[in-house]
């Protein structure tokens, strides 16, 4: 058996688990929350001496050799010429019979 098989059974029989022992809650008392009496005063950031370094940014032209890539692509045949592979190419239908002899 395969470990994911195994994590979906596992996964699956618990799932069953849990919903056929499922407890009935029932509320029996109301709940309060406490009292608070909060006395904030206004804080302060710490101060920090940051030295950065000096960043001169500038422009400078290059000139950059480029290699010459030539693409030799096959040549594609008339889509209207060639029939699909596997099939046959339609023949031409002989002309309807006059009836003169």
């Amino acid at each position: 058996m395969k470990i994911q098989s195994k994590l979906g059974l596992a996964s699956v029989l618990l799932a069953a688990t849990l919903g056929l022992s499922a407890c009935d809650v029932d509320k029996e008392q109301e709940g309060d929350l406490p009292d608070v009496d909060v006395n904030v005063e206004g804080g302060e950031l710490p101060e920090y001496d940051v030295d950065a370094p000096e960043v001169d940014v500038g422009t400078e032209q290059k000139t950059i050799t480029v290699p010459d890539v030539d693409v030799d692509m096959p040549e594609e045949e008339d889509p209207m010429e060639t029939p699909p592979a596997g099939t046959t190419p339609p023949t031409t239908a002989p002309a309807p019979a006059t009836g003169q002899q």
